[in-house]
């Protein structure tokens, strides 16, 4: 025969009872809700891909198209943006260093030749990785002139720790007038 209880002691153990089984009810409602976020986001992906990914072969990267090597670094297009292109490869990004203009929208188009890369600016806000085989294209600003390091944060292999770069951003106007003389810049010829 059970021991008698307490007076009160039958309510306080319904009162835990029912505070646990709330709490139940909560984590598997959170639980619940959370797998059907997952769904619907898996779902709309294969229903609505990506529109805009731009592929491109990393085997004849070099040969023809955008990425050849005298098409790299940066450039004034025809309707006065400025763009940069950039290839990362094992251990090393081409043009090691790019010069690029502040206080104007910069659009960088980058690819990997070979591996998965990762391109980051160091105090800017500038972090993408790099697939071979498509296309990485990102807007940014540069507030001021400075001379940043652009590190591969992605591990590609036993020389990963040398593969960096420099990104030079020099007065608006210098660069605007440096690119008059040339079709590409770059702090290489610098």
């Amino acid at each position: 025969m059970p021991a008698p209880l307490l007076p009160g002691h039958s309510a306080s153990h319904d009162a835990a009872a029912k505070a646990e089984s709330r709490w139940i009810i909560f984590v598997i409602a959170v639980i619940g809700l959370l797998l059907c976020l997952i769904a619907f986001t898996s779902l709309h992906w294969v229903m609505m891909p990506t529109q805009r990914i731009e592929t491109v072969n990393p085997a004849t990267l070099h040969l023809a198209g955008e990425f050849t090597e005298d098409n790299l670094g940066s450039a004034i297009e025809p309707d006065g943006s400025v763009t940069v292109r950039v290839v990362g490869q094992q251990y090393a990004f081409n043009p090691p260093c790019l010069l690029v203009p502040d206080k104007t929208p910069v659009r960088f188009r980058v690819t990997s030749a070979d591996l998965i890369h990762g391109f980051i600016i160091a105090d800017t806000n500038v972090n993408v990785m790099l697939e071979p085989g498509y296309i990485s294209n990102f807007l940014t600003t540069f507030k001021k002139p400075a001379m940043h390091v652009m590190p591969c944060h992605e591990f590609c292999g036993v020389g990963h720790a040398g593969m960096w770069a420099r990104v030079k951003v020099i007065d608006k106007a210098d660069f605007f007038r440096q690119a008059q003389n040339r079709r590409r810049l770059s702090c290489v010829e610098q």
